[in-house]
């Protein structure tokens, strides 16, 4: 299994919020410049999150973007799920279909698969990925960040 750009820049982002404590909150291009990560991308994935209701963001001076509640408690596998959206892991019915797709258990098995690996993200939330050693580092990146302008 492997995730989409998008779904691992939204998980970068939601740790990089988790760890901000007395400091402003950080704006999206400043979060981009901390994660490597371009700010056009960066900004998609912000407005994504903002409208599941995980991250606030306030525009002007003294804006910037937080962490909501249920921001800190979003099970990591229901949101890989919702981000990585619905769809098998190989495409048996492509542009050229596979022959084998009318009795294949291949399918089945890699369906199998791919939901003990969203299973197992699912008792895991954003607080516990920023836990030591992950939240001192990201604290001390974000501490290098860029000045605004």
């Amino acid at each position: 299994m492997r995730l989409t750009r998008f779904t691992d820049v939204a998980l970068r982002v939601l740790m990089r919020l988790a760890v901000v404590e007395n400091e402003d909150p950080p704006t999206t291009r400043e979060v981009a410049a901390t994660m490597e990560v371009p700010y056009t991308h960066t900004a998609k994935v912000v407005a994504k999150l903002q409208h599941l209701g995980l991250i606030e963001a306030r525009r002007g001076r003294g804006g910037g973007l937080s962490l909501t509640g249920a921001g800190r408690s979003a099970s990591i596998g229901a949101l890989v799920r919702e981000l990585e959206g619905p769809g098998d892991v190989v495409d048996c019915e492509g542009s050229v279909p596979c022959p084998l797709r009318a009795a294949c258990r291949l399918r089945g098995a890699l369906r199998l698969a791919e939901e003990a690996f969203y299973a197992s993200l699912d008792p895991i939330n954003v607080t516990e990925l920023v836990a030591s050693p992950t939240g001192p580092l990201l604290i001390g990146i974000s501490s290098r960040r860029p000045a605004p302008g």
